[in-house]
C-alpha cells in the first residue's frame, strides 16, 4: 500500500493506440498489421475442405484427435463445437477490427499514395467480412449509413459492442456490404504492386465478381469478371509451371490472382498456433507417422479425396495427379509398414497442400506449425469459371469459350470442348470447377449456393466404401456453420442474435 507509484506509473511498450496515424509509415503499419491475420486462415481452408462432400476428414485410426474436424465432415457439429470453428469466428472478427482501426482513422492525415492504403484495407475488410458470412451466415456487424446505402461502419468493435451489435438483417444484405467496400476500393487500387503481398486491383475484381455471385447477381458479375479477363493481366499456367503450381517454387504466378503468404522464418508454439507466419493446414495433408519418402514429409493423415473424386477425372486429365497424391499401391502392401492408415483410409492424399520435405526443412520452431507454403485464394482459373458461370447465368456469350480454355488446359487440346451433347451447359460449369478446385476450399460453398449440397452427399452416401460413415447433410441447417455457443454467451446475445435455424434441436 506504500510508495506505489514507481509500480503504477509505467511508460508503455510500443505506440500508444491513441496516439498513432502521425505518419505515413503509422499508416503503413497498421494496415500491414491488418493483412497479419489473412495468414490465420489456414483454420478457414482445414474445415471448408473438410466440409466438401469429396474429402473424408481422416486423422487418428483409433482415436477422434480433431473432433471438430471431423464432426464437420460428418456434418454433425453443434454450437458446443469450438475449437477451428470458434478460431475463424474470433480471428476473422480479429482482422476485421485491425482494418477498423485503420479506417476509422482515415482522415488523420494526408499524404501522397494514401488513398492506396485505404483501398487495400477496403479489401481486407471485405476478404474477412466475406470468410465470415460464407461460414456463419448474417453475421453481427456495426452499419452506418453513408452517401444514401448501407455501409460497414469505419469503426472498432469495442470491448462493450459485442452487447448492442445486431446481426445484419439477412446474408444477402452481408454481400450488399461486401460489394460496396470493394467498389470503393477498386479505383484507387495499382493494377501491379511491388511486393506480393499487396492487394492488386484484379484482385478486389475478382471478389467483387465472387460477392456477386454468391448474392445472385450474375450479370454484374459477368462485367466486373469479364474486366479482370480483359485486363490481360493473368493467364492460365501451363505444362511444368502448372504441374509445379501448388509448389513454393510456383508461387505468385501469372495465375494468382490473389495469394495469402507465408513463410517459415518464425516460429510459433501450441499455445498459439495462429502467432505462426506459417501455414499449419499443410501439415495435416501428409501421410501419417512412421512414412519414408524421397519428396514427401510426414503428417497427421487429414482430409483425404475420395474415390468418388478420384474417379471424376479422365485419366488424361492433368488435374487428377496435380490434385491427388496416390499412394493406393502402398495401401494394399500386407505389412502395413508404409504409413500408418487413417480414419476412412482411401489411399489417397491432397497433392496440392502435401508437406514435402524440401519445403519443411529449414523451418523455424515447431516444424509442423510453419509451411511456408502459399494458399492460392484466388486463381485465375477460378476467375474465368466464375465468369462462366455467370454468363450462363445471365444470357452472356463467352461461357463456352471460357470454360474451354479450362479445358484445354486440363487436356492439352481442344478435344474436350464443351459441346450440347453432355447437358446443361451450367451444370458442366459446376463439374468443371470441381475437378478444378478441388482440394481448395470452394466445393463445400458451390454445393451450397448453388443449392446442390443435399444431392452431392446423398451421392456420397451412396458411393462410399462399405464401413465408411454417412455424412447426415439437413436442408435449412447446414448451410451454414452454428455460432460458437460461447460466443454467443459472452456476448449476451442468445436472443438477441439468436443461433443459425436447426442448430438448437
Amino acid at each position: 500500500m506504500f510508495a506505489c507509484d514507481d509500480f503504477v506509473e509505467v511508460d508503455p511498450i510500443g505506440p500508444n493506440a491513441g496516439d498513432f496515424f502521425n505518419t505515413e509509415e503509422e499508416y503503413e503499419e497498421a494496415l500491414i498489421g491488418a493483412y497479419d491475420l489473412l495468414q490465420a486462415t489456414f483454420w478457414n481452408n482445414l474445415i471448408a475442405v473438410a466440409a466438401s462432400d469429396d474429402f473424408g476428414a481422416g486423422g487418428d485410426a483409433f482415436n477422434y484427435d480433431q473432433p471438430v474436424v471431423q464432426n464437420v465432415n460428418l456434418m454433425i457439429h453443434s454450437p458446443a463445437d469450438e475449437e477451428q470453428l470458434r478460431s475463424i469466428w474470433q480471428l476473422m472478427y480479429g482482422g476485421l477490427n485491425r482494418v477498423n482501426y485503420l479506417l476509422e482513422n482515415r482522415d488523420k492525415l494526408e499524404f501522397a499514395g494514401k488513398e492506396g492504403i485505404i483501398a487495400q484495407g477496403l479489401f481486407l475488410r471485405a476478404y474477412y467480412t466475406f470468410e465470415l458470412v460464407k461460414f456463419f451466415g448474417n453475421v453481427p456487424l456495426k452499419v452506418e449509413e453513408k452517401n444514401g446505402v448501407n455501409r460497414i461502419a469505419d469503426s472498432q468493435i469495442s470491448a462493450v459492442d459485442q452487447f448492442s451489435i445486431e446481426r445484419v438483417s439477412s446474408i444477402s444484405a452481408v454481400y450488399g456490404l461486401i460489394q460496396e467496400d470493394l467498389k470503393e476500393a477498386i479505383p484507387s487500387l495499382s493494377p501491379t504492386q511491388d511486393l506480393p503481398y499487396k492487394v492488386t486491383r484484379g484482385a478486389a475484381q475478382a471478389l467483387l465478381g465472387k460477392a456477386y455471385l454468391y448474392d445472385g447477381k450474375y450479370s454484374d458479375a459477368a462485367t466486373v469478371l469479364n474486366q479482370v479477363i480483359s485486363s490481360n493481366q493473368y493467364g492460365l499456367t501451363m505444362g511444368d509451371d502448372y504441374t509445379n503450381m501448388f509448389t513454393t517454387a510456383g508461387e505468385n504466378g501469372i495465375e494468382s490472382v490473389f495469394e495469402i503468404q507465408y513463410t517459415n522464418i518464425e516460429g510459433a508454439g501450441w499455445d498459439c498456433l495462429q502467432c505462426s507466419e506459417g501455414s499449419y493446414f499443410v501439415q495435416f495433408n501428409g501421410p501419417r507417422s512412421p512414412f519414408n519418402d524421397d519428396v514427401y514429409a510426414t503428417g497427421w493423415g487429414f482430409l483425404l479425396p475420395s474415390q468418388a473424386l478420384y474417379d471424376t477425372y479422365e485419366a488424361n486429365d492433368i488435374r487428377r495427379d496435380v490434385t491427388i497424391l496416390d499412394l493406393t499401391d502402398l495401401k494394399a502392401l500386407e505389412d502395413n509398414k508404409v504409413y500408418s492408415a487413417p480414419r476412412e483410409d482411401t489411399g489417397f492424399y491432397n497433392q496440392k497442400y502435401v508437406p514435402r520435405k524440401d519445403d519443411k526443412s529449414g523451418n523455424a520452431s515447431t516444424a509442423e506449425l510453419v509451411h511456408k507454403n502459399n494458399y492460392r485464394a484466388i486463381r485465375y482459373a477460378d476467375v474465368l469459371l466464375m465468369a462462366a458461370e455467370a454468363e450462363a447465368q445471365s444470357s452472356g456469350a463467352n461461357a463456352e469459350t471460357y470454360l474451354n480454355l479450362v479445358r484445354a488446359r486440363a487436356y492439352g487440346d481442344n478435344s474436350h470442348d464443351y459441346s450440347s451433347s453432355e447437358g446443361s451447359l451450367i451444370e458442366a460449369i459446376y463439374e468443371e470447377r470441381r475437378k478444378e478446385l478441388a482440394g481448395e476450399g470452394h466445393r463445400f460453398f458451390d454445393l451450397v449456393r448453388t443449392g446442390t449440397a443435399k444431392s452431392a452427399f446423398d451421392a456420397y452416401n451412396a458411393s462410399k466404401p462399405t464401413g465408411f460413415e454417412d455424412v447426415i447433410f439437413k436442408e435449412n441447417k447446414n448451410e451454414v456453420f452454428p455460432i460458437p455457443l460461447v460466443e454467443l454467451e459472452l456476448a449476451q446475445a442468445t436472443e438477441r442474435w439468436g443461433q443459425n435455424p436447426g442448430y438448437n434441436n
